[in-house]
């Protein structure tokens, strides 16, 4: 799990840096707090929120499990091969209307603004909204991979779209020159349909090859997708309905959503888009620095986790479950407590490394938000832990009266703030309203999860308190650190970056000693695979027992419990155990998914590794007819 989730984030790591790098050079293009930047967060916001609730929601919550139950059946590839096809026909059929709505969904979003901005933003969105059916794709394509047991491409395929966008938008300043607040580009007259159309041309263009790209692995992975359209009867219906709870609930979440994107649109348009008042453009950039951590680590741990969590749950093996769902809090609590802590200690200093190009007004408006979304980024990894249990299940009804509560504290929060905060801190009220309704999930979620698998938590509690005292030692250090090199919101790109290095380097190792006095190894058990493939990748050989230790050389990195549902060498899917007498041993029967044929797999635990395989290497030299050939594991 650890190898999975360490493989995950190694291709969030890389997407997310040329992410920032992809933000920078929009903040470039358009800016921060500009009425352009605001019209253009709008309409590329409209297609992530419409993919959460077609793609990233309702597939994500169907597919996997769906997926994993389909393959311990004789007829596995057909269901999956039915369910491809009503997907992307509802995708298709979905963006079209919605792109044929994109006037409307605009005034829903912006509220009662500037009328040319309305323009500008609907101008943009017709551009941007067939992102949907991409990204949608990209969703379907990436969870049959994870299903298969295949996740690295899943994280790495964002890499496409960020270089794809940097190129785009590079591109558009080098034509077009860089926002400036007296330049042509800086009020909606100067946006000529050529402009419109590069930009947001460029930004779905990005999306496209983020979900073509998949089809490379899933190729290689042996998976051959048929059309099939005989629907009626062949077993959708339980999708269909987890699928239609799924988005239920995610409707309302996003209702809440819109509302705060149109306090944010509301607070430019009210301050005349005034460089220290957040509105959209501002609430986007802020939002994707704090989701940064729960992006490279929280969401590659939860995928890998996933796909063993639904096969546990289709097995009824509740024991396993609940060992999962422990693993599961205790990893994301060490993680996501020192990342809080950093976000928080330098929100100024990320602000001005990430988006190098923001004024120091700009950067003190984005810190306020920052900070507010953060104060719940634990409660969002707990949350999302939550849901992957549901959906695991194929519970997604007991999670629609949870999320519906959750949206209407941001709802009440948001607009309170609205009412009752000076316009620059509108944003920032809101940030808090997202923050409280992860609490809220989290709490709420935990309980009816442990209500479902037992368990009383104990141990994933003392981590929670352990790792929260270690996250105060070192914010009460880094605070003060930081404050020695000057007012944050005038630092200079490297200055910033210096400042970011001494402050998280020494932060981190305050908590990494704290955790070690209190006896927390979570975090370092996070963290040594990806230590592991660093040093591999820098030629650096490894010494002693960590060489051997739950690896094999050309094999499976066996470092948890193998169950049904695992998929070894991206081939082989492990379905029933079987007793042997083997010593180290445990034998299998599976399912070959490249030759679609049943075998008998062999796992190797404790040594002897590199001894087997040089038998059965030298055993594959004979070719005496005699032998039958036996296409066992």
């Amino acid at each position: 799990m650890s190898r999975s989730a360490g493989l995950m984030a190694a291709g969030t790591a890389v997407s997310r840096v040329t992410g920032v790098v992809r933000g920078a050079v929009l903040v470039g293009a358009v800016g921060v707090n500009a009425v352009a930047a605001d019209a253009f967060a709008v309409a590329n916001w409209l297609p992530t929120m419409l993919s959460m609730l077609v793609a990233g929601g309702v597939l994500n919550a169907v597919l996997v499990p769906a997926v994993v139950r389909a393959y311990r059946t004789d007829k596995g590839q057909e269901f999956v091969d039915r369910l491809l096809s009503l997907a992307l026909v509802l995708l298709l059929g979905i963006t079209i209307l919605l792109t044929a709505g994109a006037p409307l969904i605009v005034r829903l979003s912006t509220g009662s603004g500037h009328p040319e901005t309305t323009a500008l933003a609907t101008a943009f969105a017709l551009w941007c909204i067939p992102q949907v059916f991409f990204y949608g794709l990209y969703t379907l394509l990436g969870q049959i991979l994870n299903a298969r047991g295949s996740f690295g491409p899943y994280m790495w395929a964002p890499v496409a779209n960020n270089v794809v966008s940097i190129v785009g938008f590079t591109l558009f300043m080098v034509l077009f020159g860089r926002h400036s607040a007296d330049g042509p580009l800086s009020t909606t007259d100067g946006w000529e349909p050529h402009h419109i159309a590069l930009l947001g041309g460029v930004a779905t263009l990005g999306i496209v090859a983020q979900a073509l790209v998949l089809m490379i692995p899933l190729h290689r992975s042996g998976f051959r997708f048929h059309p099939r359209w005989d629907w009626r009867g062949a077993g959708l219906g339980g999708a269909g309905r987890v699928a239609g709870w799924t988005f239920a609930a995610l409707v309302i979440g996003q209702i809440g959503a819109l509302v705060v994107t149109r306090v944010a649109q509301t607070a430019g348009a009210v301050s005349g888009n005034a460089p220290d008042v957040a509105g959209n453009a501002a609430y986007n950039n802020a939002f994707a620095v704090f989701i940064l951590p729960n992006s490279l680590v929280t969401i590659s741990l939860l995928t890998a986790l996933f796909t063993q969590l639904s096969a546990h749950a289709a097995a009824q093996e509740v024991d396993r479950v609940r060992a999962d769902v422990s693993y599961g809090l205790r990893t994301i609590t060490a993680f996501t407590v020192i990342a809080s802590a950093v976000l928080m200690v330098l929100a100024v200093p990320l602000v001005r490394v990430v988006l190098p190009a923001t004024s120091p007004a700009e950067a003190g408006s984005l810190a306020p938000i920052i900070v507010a979304l953060t104060s719940g980024l634990t409660a969002v990894g707990i949350w999302s832990l939550c849901q992957r249990v549901y959906y695991a299940y194929e519970d997604t009804k007991g999670l629609f009266w949870i999320q519906v509560t959750m949206a209407g504290v941001v709802m009440s929060i948001t607009v309170a703030s609205a009412q009752l905060l000076p316009v620059r801190w509108w944003v920032a009220g809101a940030g808090v309203a997202i923050a409280v309704s992860y609490v809220l999930g989290a709490v709420w979620g935990i309980v009816q999860v442990r209500r479902r698998v037992g368990g009383h938590g104990g141990r994933s509690l003392g981590v929670l308190v352990r790792s929260c005292i270690a996250g105060l030692v070192a914010s009460a250090v880094g605070w003060p650190v930081a404050r020695l090199f000057g007012d944050p919101t005038h630092l200079g790109f490297a200055r910033a970056t210096l400042v970011c290095i001494v402050v998280g380097t020494v932060m981190l190792a305050l908590y990494v000693v704290a955790l070690r006095l209190m006896k927390v190894t979570e975090l370092e058990n996070l963290a040594r695979p990806l230590l592991a493939r660093l040093t591999r990748t820098m030629g650096v050989p490894a010494r002693g027992r960590d060489r051997l230790r739950g690896a094999s050389r050309g094999g499976d990195r066996l470092d948890v419990v193998v169950g049904r549902g695992t998929l070894l060498a991206r081939r082989y899917r492990l379905d029933q155990p079987v007793p042997t007498d083997l010593p180290g041993v445990d034998c299998w029967h599976a399912q070959d998914q490249i030759l679609d044929r049943p075998v008998r797999a062999l796992v190797l635990r404790e040594g002897r590794v590199r001894q087997a395989q040089d038998a059965a290497r030298r055993a594959a030299l004979v070719t005496d007819p005699r032998l039958l050939r036996i296409l066992d594991v």
